[in-house]
């Protein structure tokens, strides 16, 4: 199947479990074309207006969709906290549809996927999750393509995620079993993937014939090939009467040299912003084995993809 055919039925870039393994694999041959060609797509998005709502600060994402928008000839609007919450200040469904009045595709980073859900139903132009509280696809995506640049295939990578089952976790469980890579779930008891997710990821394995290895015990790791951490504190969830708790508990999850040895791991992964000498050591995050900023560039990448694919393709 081309690159094209596969990606034709795409609409929105909502949730990973909504994408077949055919549409992955032609988003990251397409983010890898851009990236090495990105002058062939200098004017990709000439005349296409994106706005990108933000109901939580950001880094990366803003300045990887906004940079990326304009190196493709489109033009960004940040809708920033300043708005409100979506839904609160007025309905979900009016401001899907007053932003259709006006752009062409719409960026939402938000709390909840009720909100992404929302857009996508009410607004006449597509959609692109920039992270809720289930998902997190344009990072898998992201993160898919810096395997694929090391890994020709992507079906012999072994992936362990340590720490707390989130958003950030649930993208990369959905996207590996999608794509039928072996995928290592270690977290601490009472921080696991919530229920559904795990059962959406085993019923994907079970038809790529990967493996889901989902366990509390951080000696149960196994042989990887590449290790992923996130921050153990989400975003807007620093309370102090609770931080020192969940560092206690998460402590022997820390991802350091000494893990990466006894996994036999030659990459380490961190989505940023990290919290060195929590979830990892600083030794690790600065070191050779880890491929932190080139996954970071590759949000730009991915999502360009994904930018081209549903206002172009």
């Amino acid at each position: 199947m081309s690159t094209d055919n596969a990606l034709q039925s795409l609409n929105n870039f909502l949730a990973d479990d909504q994408l077949n393994k055919e549409q992955i694999l032609a988003l990251i041959e397409l983010a890898i074309n851009i990236k090495q060609h990105p002058s062939d797509y200098s004017q990709a998005l000439a005349g296409k207006s994106v706005a990108m709502i933000f109901e939580k600060p950001s880094l990366r994402t803003h300045v990887s969709f906004d940079m990326g928008i304009n190196k493709l000839g489109g033009h960004s609007l940040y809708l920033g906290q300043q708005n409100g919450k979506l839904g609160e200040r007025e309905r979900v469904s009016d401001y899907a549809k007053n932003l259709s009045c006006f752009a062409d595709l719409i960026v939402a980073r938000v709390f909840s996927h009720d909100s992404i859900q929302g857009l996508a139903e009410h607004a006449s132009i597509p959609v692109i999750n920039a992270l809720c509280d289930v998902y997190h696809p344009c990072q898998a995506l992201a993160d898919f393509v810096t395997l694929a640049e090391t890994y020709p295939d992507l079906s012999q990578v072994k992936l362990a995620y340590v720490g707390d089952g989130n958003n950030v976790s649930n993208s990369l469980m959905i996207m590996a079993a999608i794509l039928g890579v072996d995928f290592t779930l270690v977290s601490p008891e009472g921080h696991d993937a919530q229920a559904d997710i795990i059962e959406k990821t085993k019923q994907l394995a079970q038809e790529s014939g990967s493996k889901l290895h989902l366990t509390n015990d951080i000696n149960a790791i196994g042989k990887q090939d590449v290790i992923y951490t996130d921050t153990w504190i989400s975003m807007g969830d620093e309370d102090a009467s609770k931080k020192a708790e969940i560092l206690a508990k998460f402590a022997p999850y820390q991802v350091n040299h000494a893990l990466m040895a006894k996994a036999e791991a030659t990459m380490l992964l961190h989505c940023q912003p990290a919290h060195l000498e929590e979830e990892i050591t600083t030794e690790l995050f600065d070191s050779e084995l880890s491929k932190v900023f080139q996954q970071a560039e590759n949000r730009m990448w991915a999502q360009n993809a994904v930018l081209v694919t549903l206002l172009v393709n």
